[in-house]
């Protein structure tokens, strides 16, 4: 039995992503698709303990603290985990693999770490090859990438604050010049390995839950 189809979701923090992976997977599942949706970073899973370690500030409060290579390798062992343990088999059997965030949220927010172009093409080889031909990762069919205008994510991301405020936010969340700098990252991987993007918001403010989805579910649907 062939393989199945591995849609990627990609958006900075405070782009609506979970609201709109979870659109999507309600879609397909209508239109009659057997989908199994994975998030990444896997926190229920003990793979993730050195991302959580990383993220939580153990080995620095800055994302800069810790090199694009090594913060990958955290990173990909924890999909790769998840991808022998949770859904290889799933998608072997040729079901459709939903997946919020994957190899290509490292392509991002660790290349925007490297300043020098050179260097950073080839730390881009370098993770494509590690993950999807050393580990042998499956390569996505599609990346969905939703780009929201950074102030209009800033105002979001605070606002979900305000709605729960018990919730410890990461050092990459707490960095703003460093979440925008990944918008600009994301706009230049996307370009570069010819991501879907969906524009999320007009002239200052988000565009409906509604409207965005129909664009997703449009560029999605053509690779399925």
């Amino acid at each position: 039995m062939g393989k199945g189809k591995l849609i990627t979701i990609e958006a900075g923090d405070g782009s609506g992503k979970a609201t709109q992976t979870k659109a999507l997977l309600d879609h397909l599942q209508k239109d009659g698709y057997n989908v199994m949706k994975v998030e990444y970073p896997d926190y229920g899973s003990d793979s993730s303990a050195l991302v959580k370690m990383y993220l939580g500030g153990q080995f620095g409060q800055h994302a800069d603290d810790v090199d694009a290579y090594g913060a990958s390798a955290f990173f990909a062992v924890d999909r790769y985990a998840s991808f022998h343990l949770k859904w290889k088999g799933a998608y072997e059997a040729g079901n459709v693999i939903l997946a919020d965030r994957y190899t290509t949220s490292n392509m991002v927010h660790q290349a925007v770490k490297i300043q020098d172009q050179v260097r950073r093409e080839e730390f881009l080889s370098w993770l494509w090859d590690f993950e999807f031909g050393k580990l042998k990762l499956p390569i996505p069919d599609v990346v969905v990438y939703l780009d929201m205008d950074p102030d209009v994510s800033d105002r979001l991301i605070k606002e979900r604050a305000a709605q729960n405020k018990d919730r410890k936010r990461d050092i990459h969340e707490m960095d703003k010049e460093y979440l925008h700098r990944c918008h600009s990252a994301y706009n230049w991987v996307a370009d570069k390995y010819g991501w879907q993007k969906i524009i999320c918001s007009t002239n200052g403010r988000p565009r409906s839950v509604e409207e965005i989805h129909e664009d997703v579910y449009a560029a999605v649907k053509a690779y399925i």
